[in-house]
């Protein structure tokens, strides 16, 4: 596998089409949803990073919409299904939280389904306060503070 290019894109970008695509297989059309489903009212709000092989098709992607109170949410988590286990993953969210610091982000909240709990608790993120089910499967909430360097 070649290796993937991340880039941080916005709602104009010509491959916002393609992350929505991954998003709604991936995270939506397994549930039973709609396509519409995938677009969140803030998406022009929020930062949008993908993950995108040789040929520009996007194979991972998510977003974080700020709080506006130096935190924000992670969300719509998504990597093509072939590449599960081979670190996009963790690349794509250590990416953008390097970058969430140089913006000040300090916190990052998230509503990780089940099966991923343990992803994102491998990452340094914990559960804040139990089990819930949203959308007909389990999820649990998870928090991380971001390290800021200070000496830099």
């Amino acid at each position: 596998m070649d290796p993937l290019d991340l880039s941080f894109i916005d709602v104009t970008d010509v491959l916002y089409e393609g992350e929505c695509a991954l998003r709604f297989a991936v995270l939506r059309e397994p549930l039973g949803m709609p396509r519409s489903s995938v677009a969140f009212p803030f998406e022009g709000d929020s930062l949008h990073l993908v993950a995108t092989d040789p040929d520009g098709t996007v194979r991972a992607c998510v977003l974080f919409h700020p709080d506006g109170d130096g935190g924000g949410r992670l969300l719509q988590m998504a990597v093509a299904p072939e590449l599960r286990g081979e670190g996009v993953g963790r690349a794509l969210v250590e990416h953008l939280e390097a970058e969430l610091v140089e913006r000040g982000i300090q916190s990052v909240g998230l509503h990780s389904r089940g099966d991923a709990t343990g992803f994102y608790i491998r990452l340094g993120y914990a559960p804040v306060g139990p089990q819930y089910v949203e959308l007909g499967i389990p999820h649990q909430n998870m928090r991380k503070t971001l390290s800021v360097d200070v000496g830099a």
